[in-house]
Protein backbone atom coordinates (compact mmCIF):
# COMPACT_ATOMS: atom_id res chain seq x y z
CA UNK A 1 0.00 0.00 0.00
CA UNK A 2 1.58 3.57 -1.05
CA UNK A 3 1.67 5.42 1.67
CA UNK A 4 -0.35 8.40 2.21
CA UNK A 5 -1.48 10.38 4.25
CA UNK A 6 -3.61 13.71 5.06
CA UNK A 7 -1.49 16.46 6.42
CA UNK A 8 -3.91 17.35 9.51
CA UNK A 9 -5.52 14.42 11.64
CA UNK A 10 -8.52 13.69 10.43
CA UNK A 11 -12.06 13.65 13.14
CA UNK A 12 -15.53 13.12 12.40
CA UNK A 13 -16.56 16.72 13.67
CA UNK A 14 -13.48 17.87 11.04
CA UNK A 15 -15.03 15.84 7.87
CA UNK A 16 -18.35 17.54 8.75
CA UNK A 17 -20.09 15.35 11.32
CA UNK A 18 -20.33 16.26 15.35
CA UNK A 19 -21.80 13.35 16.93
CA UNK A 20 -22.33 15.92 20.00
CA UNK A 21 -23.69 18.47 18.39
CA UNK A 22 -26.13 15.91 16.49
CA UNK A 23 -26.86 14.83 20.16
CA UNK A 24 -27.78 18.34 21.34
CA UNK A 25 -29.85 18.61 18.36
CA UNK A 26 -31.63 15.28 18.97
CA UNK A 27 -32.56 16.40 22.04
CA UNK A 28 -33.75 19.63 21.40
CA UNK A 29 -36.14 18.07 19.01
CA UNK A 30 -37.23 15.58 21.44
CA UNK A 31 -37.96 18.06 24.06
CA UNK A 32 -40.75 19.79 22.07
CA UNK A 33 -42.44 16.16 21.02
CA UNK A 34 -44.33 15.25 24.46
CA UNK A 35 -47.94 14.08 23.39
CA UNK A 36 -48.65 10.49 23.69
CA UNK A 37 -51.46 7.99 22.91
CA UNK A 38 -53.45 6.37 25.58
CA UNK A 39 -54.73 3.21 25.61
CA UNK A 40 -54.44 0.74 22.79
CA UNK A 41 -50.65 1.82 20.78
CA UNK A 42 -49.49 3.61 24.01
CA UNK A 43 -45.75 4.19 24.15
CA UNK A 44 -44.20 1.16 26.65
CA UNK A 45 -40.59 1.70 25.56
CA UNK A 46 -39.16 5.35 23.96
CA UNK A 47 -35.52 6.26 23.55
CA UNK A 48 -34.07 3.53 23.05
CA UNK A 49 -32.90 1.40 19.56
CA UNK A 50 -36.22 1.18 18.65
CA UNK A 51 -39.54 2.18 20.29
CA UNK A 52 -42.39 0.41 21.53
CA UNK A 53 -45.63 0.57 21.92
CA UNK A 54 -48.50 -1.54 23.60
CA UNK A 55 -50.35 -3.82 21.12
CA UNK A 56 -52.43 -6.04 23.39
CA UNK A 57 -51.10 -9.37 24.36
CA UNK A 58 -47.54 -8.16 22.37
CA UNK A 59 -45.71 -4.92 21.92
CA UNK A 60 -45.13 -3.55 18.15
CA UNK A 61 -41.43 -2.17 17.84
CA UNK A 62 -40.71 0.25 15.05
CA UNK A 63 -37.06 2.08 14.33
CA UNK A 64 -35.97 4.10 11.39
CA UNK A 65 -32.78 4.72 9.47
CA UNK A 66 -30.66 5.45 6.23
CA UNK A 67 -28.17 4.75 4.77
CA UNK A 68 -26.49 7.94 5.17
CA UNK A 69 -23.41 9.08 2.78
CA UNK A 70 -22.61 5.72 1.67
CA UNK A 71 -24.72 6.28 -1.01
CA UNK A 72 -22.25 8.95 -2.47
CA UNK A 73 -20.09 5.88 -2.94
CA UNK A 74 -22.51 4.29 -4.83
CA UNK A 75 -22.86 7.49 -6.81
CA UNK A 76 -19.42 7.36 -7.53
CA UNK A 77 -19.34 3.83 -8.59
CA UNK A 78 -22.45 3.87 -10.56
CA UNK A 79 -23.08 0.73 -8.14
CA UNK A 80 -26.43 0.75 -6.57
CA UNK A 81 -27.06 -3.03 -6.09
CA UNK A 82 -25.98 -2.97 -2.52
CA UNK A 83 -27.40 -0.40 -0.53
CA UNK A 84 -30.92 -1.40 -0.46
CA UNK A 85 -29.17 -4.19 1.46
CA UNK A 86 -27.39 -1.54 4.15
CA UNK A 87 -30.76 0.27 4.39
CA UNK A 88 -32.83 -2.94 5.78
CA UNK A 89 -29.92 -3.94 8.01
CA UNK A 90 -29.72 -0.55 9.87
CA UNK A 91 -33.12 -1.16 10.63
CA UNK A 92 -33.64 -4.83 11.80
CA UNK A 93 -30.49 -4.55 13.82
CA UNK A 94 -31.94 -1.95 16.10
CA UNK A 95 -35.25 -3.77 16.34
CA UNK A 96 -33.19 -6.95 17.39
CA UNK A 97 -30.82 -4.95 20.03
CA UNK A 98 -34.08 -4.68 22.19
CA UNK A 99 -35.24 -8.51 21.75
CA UNK A 100 -38.05 -7.62 19.23
CA UNK A 101 -38.05 -10.04 15.77
CA UNK A 102 -38.21 -8.26 12.47
CA UNK A 103 -41.47 -8.66 10.58
CA UNK A 104 -42.15 -5.79 7.84
CA UNK A 105 -40.41 -2.87 6.10
CA UNK A 106 -40.96 0.12 4.24
CA UNK A 107 -38.47 2.31 2.38
CA UNK A 108 -38.01 6.30 1.38
CA UNK A 109 -36.71 7.01 -1.74
CA UNK A 110 -35.83 10.61 -2.60
CA UNK A 111 -34.60 11.09 -6.16
CA UNK A 112 -33.32 14.34 -7.93
CA UNK A 113 -35.25 12.57 -11.23
CA UNK A 114 -36.50 9.26 -12.14
CA UNK A 115 -33.56 6.83 -13.19
CA UNK A 116 -35.26 3.74 -13.86
CA UNK A 117 -31.69 2.06 -13.96
CA UNK A 118 -30.71 3.12 -10.23
CA UNK A 119 -34.18 2.16 -8.95
CA UNK A 120 -34.22 -1.40 -10.26
CA UNK A 121 -30.27 -1.25 -8.66
CA UNK A 122 -31.87 -0.59 -5.49
CA UNK A 123 -34.40 -2.94 -5.40
CA UNK A 124 -32.20 -5.30 -5.74
CA UNK A 125 -30.60 -5.08 -2.82
CA UNK A 126 -33.90 -4.32 -0.52
CA UNK A 127 -34.93 -7.54 -2.06
CA UNK A 128 -31.86 -9.77 -0.59
CA UNK A 129 -31.90 -7.50 2.56
CA UNK A 130 -35.31 -8.45 3.62
CA UNK A 131 -35.11 -12.38 2.36
CA UNK A 132 -32.07 -12.18 5.09
CA UNK A 133 -33.53 -10.40 7.63
CA UNK A 134 -36.72 -12.28 7.10
CA UNK A 135 -38.96 -9.61 6.73
CA UNK A 136 -41.70 -8.61 4.04
CA UNK A 137 -41.58 -5.33 2.23
CA UNK A 138 -44.88 -4.45 2.26
CA UNK A 139 -44.98 -0.66 0.48
CA UNK A 140 -42.78 2.41 0.56
CA UNK A 141 -42.68 5.92 -1.20
CA UNK A 142 -40.41 7.70 -3.88
CA UNK A 143 -40.42 11.02 -3.97
CA UNK A 144 -39.26 13.71 -6.81
CA UNK A 145 -37.65 16.13 -5.31
CA UNK A 146 -34.83 18.00 -7.55
CA UNK A 147 -34.71 21.42 -5.36
CA UNK A 148 -33.98 19.58 -2.66
CA UNK A 149 -31.96 16.36 -3.73
CA UNK A 150 -29.20 16.15 -5.35
CA UNK A 151 -28.48 12.67 -6.17
CA UNK A 152 -31.31 10.55 -4.05
CA UNK A 153 -31.45 9.25 -0.59
CA UNK A 154 -32.65 6.15 0.67
CA UNK A 155 -34.30 5.47 3.83
CA UNK A 156 -36.57 3.10 5.88
CA UNK A 157 -38.39 1.78 8.51
CA UNK A 158 -38.86 -1.64 10.47
CA UNK A 159 -41.16 -3.04 12.50
CA UNK A 160 -41.37 -6.24 14.77
CA UNK A 161 -42.62 -7.69 17.76
CA UNK A 162 -41.87 -8.86 21.41
CA UNK A 163 -43.37 -9.78 24.11
CA UNK A 164 -43.95 -6.96 26.68
CA UNK A 165 -42.50 -8.49 29.46
CA UNK A 166 -39.33 -9.45 27.34
CA UNK A 167 -38.41 -6.46 26.02
CA UNK A 168 -34.44 -5.99 26.36
CA UNK A 169 -33.18 -3.04 27.52
CA UNK A 170 -30.04 -3.64 29.42
CA UNK A 171 -31.06 -2.57 33.12
CA UNK A 172 -30.52 -6.42 34.02
CA UNK A 173 -26.89 -5.50 33.23
CA UNK A 174 -24.54 -5.99 36.56
CA UNK A 175 -20.44 -5.71 37.71
CA UNK A 176 -19.27 -9.17 36.25
CA UNK A 177 -21.17 -9.40 32.77
CA UNK A 178 -18.99 -10.41 30.26
CA UNK A 179 -19.15 -8.72 26.54
CA UNK A 180 -19.24 -11.19 23.61
CA UNK A 181 -18.81 -9.56 20.28
CA UNK A 182 -20.17 -10.85 16.78
CA UNK A 183 -17.94 -9.38 13.57
CA UNK A 184 -18.98 -6.89 11.33
CA UNK A 185 -18.58 -7.24 7.37
CA UNK A 186 -16.61 -4.22 7.11
CA UNK A 187 -17.39 -0.74 7.67
CA UNK A 188 -21.15 -1.12 7.73
CA UNK A 189 -23.13 2.50 6.99
CA UNK A 190 -21.67 4.71 9.46
CA UNK A 191 -18.62 6.87 9.92
CA UNK A 192 -18.34 7.31 5.74
CA UNK A 193 -18.26 11.17 6.08
CA UNK A 194 -15.17 10.52 7.99
CA UNK A 195 -13.66 7.56 5.34
CA UNK A 196 -14.51 9.39 2.49
CA UNK A 197 -13.06 12.39 3.51
CA UNK A 198 -9.88 10.40 4.35
CA UNK A 199 -9.74 8.84 1.03
CA UNK A 200 -10.25 12.02 -0.72
CA UNK A 201 -7.52 14.43 1.15
CA UNK A 202 -4.96 11.58 0.53
CA UNK A 203 -5.88 11.94 -3.46
CA UNK A 204 -7.16 8.05 -3.92
CA UNK A 205 -9.63 6.80 -6.00
CA UNK A 206 -12.69 5.27 -5.48
CA UNK A 207 -11.67 3.12 -8.20
CA UNK A 208 -8.18 2.49 -6.84
CA UNK A 209 -7.37 -0.91 -6.08
CA UNK A 210 -4.42 -0.41 -3.78
CA UNK A 211 -2.12 -2.98 -5.13
CA UNK A 212 -4.85 -5.70 -3.93
CA UNK A 213 -4.84 -4.54 -0.59
CA UNK A 214 -8.06 -5.39 -0.56
CA UNK A 215 -8.16 -8.79 -1.74
CA UNK A 216 -8.82 -7.87 -5.63
CA UNK A 217 -11.45 -5.00 -4.57
CA UNK A 218 -10.79 -1.75 -5.11
CA UNK A 219 -11.15 1.45 -2.42
CA UNK A 220 -15.48 1.84 -3.19
CA UNK A 221 -16.01 -1.71 -3.24
CA UNK A 222 -14.57 -2.19 -0.22
CA UNK A 223 -16.74 0.52 1.25
CA UNK A 224 -19.49 -0.69 -0.44
CA UNK A 225 -19.75 -4.16 1.65
CA UNK A 226 -23.01 -4.27 2.55
CA UNK A 227 -23.86 -4.18 6.30
CA UNK A 228 -24.07 -7.48 7.88
CA UNK A 229 -27.72 -8.43 9.18
CA UNK A 230 -27.62 -10.38 12.90
CA UNK A 231 -30.70 -12.66 11.71
CA UNK A 232 -29.19 -15.16 13.81
CA UNK A 233 -29.36 -13.37 17.37
CA UNK A 234 -33.15 -13.81 17.10
CA UNK A 235 -34.54 -16.38 19.18
CA UNK A 236 -31.19 -16.21 21.28
CA UNK A 237 -32.99 -14.62 23.67
CA UNK A 238 -35.55 -17.76 24.01
CA UNK A 239 -32.87 -19.69 24.89
CA UNK A 240 -30.07 -17.48 26.72
CA UNK A 241 -30.36 -15.06 29.68
CA UNK A 242 -29.44 -11.87 27.91
CA UNK A 243 -28.85 -8.76 30.02
CA UNK A 244 -28.49 -6.24 27.07
CA UNK A 245 -27.63 -6.13 23.35
CA UNK A 246 -25.70 -3.38 21.15
CA UNK A 247 -26.05 -2.43 17.53
CA UNK A 248 -22.46 -0.61 17.15
CA UNK A 249 -23.00 1.94 14.06
CA UNK A 250 -23.05 5.56 14.40
CA UNK A 251 -20.88 6.97 17.16
CA UNK A 252 -19.28 3.39 17.81
CA UNK A 253 -19.00 1.81 20.97
CA UNK A 254 -20.73 5.06 22.61
CA UNK A 255 -23.58 2.85 21.31
CA UNK A 256 -23.19 1.18 24.72
CA UNK A 257 -24.46 4.45 26.56
CA UNK A 258 -27.69 3.16 25.49
CA UNK A 259 -27.95 0.31 27.88
CA UNK A 260 -27.44 0.34 31.48
CA UNK A 261 -24.57 3.50 32.79
CA UNK A 262 -21.49 1.37 34.11
CA UNK A 263 -18.43 0.30 33.09
CA UNK A 264 -18.03 -1.09 29.76
CA UNK A 265 -14.31 -2.48 29.23
CA UNK A 266 -12.73 -4.00 25.77
CA UNK A 267 -9.40 -5.11 26.89
CA UNK A 268 -10.51 -8.01 23.95
CA UNK A 269 -11.22 -6.15 20.88
CA UNK A 270 -12.02 -7.87 17.68
CA UNK A 271 -9.40 -7.31 15.11
CA UNK A 272 -10.41 -4.94 12.71
CA UNK A 273 -10.71 -5.30 8.95
CA UNK A 274 -8.71 -3.99 6.77
CA UNK A 275 -10.58 -0.73 6.12
CA UNK A 276 -11.00 0.72 9.23
CA UNK A 277 -6.46 0.78 9.52
CA UNK A 278 -6.79 2.34 5.70
CA UNK A 279 -8.94 5.09 7.04
CA UNK A 280 -6.63 5.49 9.90
CA UNK A 281 -3.53 5.87 8.39
CA UNK A 282 -4.73 8.07 4.89
CA UNK A 283 -6.48 10.22 7.94
CA UNK A 284 -4.04 10.29 10.70
CA UNK A 285 -7.31 9.51 12.95
CA UNK A 286 -6.61 8.76 16.70
CA UNK A 287 -7.19 5.43 17.97
CA UNK A 288 -9.90 6.57 20.19
CA UNK A 289 -11.70 8.61 17.59
CA UNK A 290 -11.73 5.12 15.15
CA UNK A 291 -13.61 4.07 18.48
CA UNK A 292 -15.83 6.71 18.63
CA UNK A 293 -17.07 6.58 15.02
CA UNK A 294 -16.75 3.20 13.28
CA UNK A 295 -17.60 -0.29 14.43
CA UNK A 296 -13.58 -1.17 14.02
CA UNK A 297 -14.97 -5.17 13.14
CA UNK A 298 -17.80 -5.49 16.06
CA UNK A 299 -20.78 -4.72 14.49
CA UNK A 300 -23.27 -6.16 17.20
CA UNK A 301 -22.87 -7.45 21.01
CA UNK A 302 -24.44 -9.30 23.90
CA UNK A 303 -24.04 -8.77 27.51
CA UNK A 304 -24.64 -11.81 29.60
CA UNK A 305 -23.28 -13.54 32.75
CA UNK A 306 -20.03 -15.81 32.65
CA UNK A 307 -22.19 -18.99 32.45
CA UNK A 308 -24.54 -17.85 29.59
CA UNK A 309 -21.57 -17.00 27.43
CA UNK A 310 -19.49 -19.87 27.84
CA UNK A 311 -22.73 -22.00 26.44
CA UNK A 312 -23.10 -19.47 23.69
CA UNK A 313 -19.99 -19.82 22.20
CA UNK A 314 -19.76 -23.25 22.41
CA UNK A 315 -22.87 -23.17 19.68
CA UNK A 316 -20.86 -20.46 17.67
CA UNK A 317 -17.18 -20.09 17.29
CA UNK A 318 -17.16 -17.00 15.39
CA UNK A 319 -17.71 -15.11 18.37
CA UNK A 320 -15.66 -13.95 21.24
CA UNK A 321 -15.96 -12.48 24.80
CA UNK A 322 -14.07 -8.84 24.10
CA UNK A 323 -14.49 -7.70 27.78
CA UNK A 324 -16.60 -7.29 30.84
CA UNK A 325 -18.49 -5.01 33.09
CA UNK A 326 -17.61 -3.55 36.01
CA UNK A 327 -18.83 -0.71 38.94
CA UNK A 328 -18.40 2.96 38.11
CA UNK A 329 -19.13 4.17 34.63
CA UNK A 330 -17.00 4.86 31.02
CA UNK A 331 -16.89 2.90 27.75
CA UNK A 332 -13.20 1.79 27.40
CA UNK A 333 -10.89 -0.04 25.09
CA UNK A 334 -8.68 -1.63 26.60
CA UNK A 335 -6.74 1.67 28.88
CA UNK A 336 -8.59 4.08 25.97
CA UNK A 337 -11.13 6.02 27.24
CA UNK A 338 -13.96 6.37 24.55
CA UNK A 339 -16.51 8.47 26.05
Amino acid sequence: MQNKKSKEKLSYSKAGVDIYEEEKAIKSLASQIKFKREGLGKVILSGHYAGVVDFGEVGIAITTDGVGSKILVAEKLGKFDTVGIDCVAMNVNDLIAIGAEPIAFVDYIAIERPNPDIMAQIAVGLEEGCRMANVSLVGGETATLPEIVKGFDLAGTAIGWVKKNSIITGEKITPGDVIVGFPSSGIHSNGLTLARKAVEVAGYSYFDDVGGYFGGKTIGEELLTPTRIYSEVVGLWEEYDIHGMAHITGSGLLKLKRLKDMRYVIDKPLKPQKIFRFIQELGSVEEDEMYRTFNMGMGFVIIMDKAEARKLLKENDELKVVGRVEEGEGIFVKDLKID
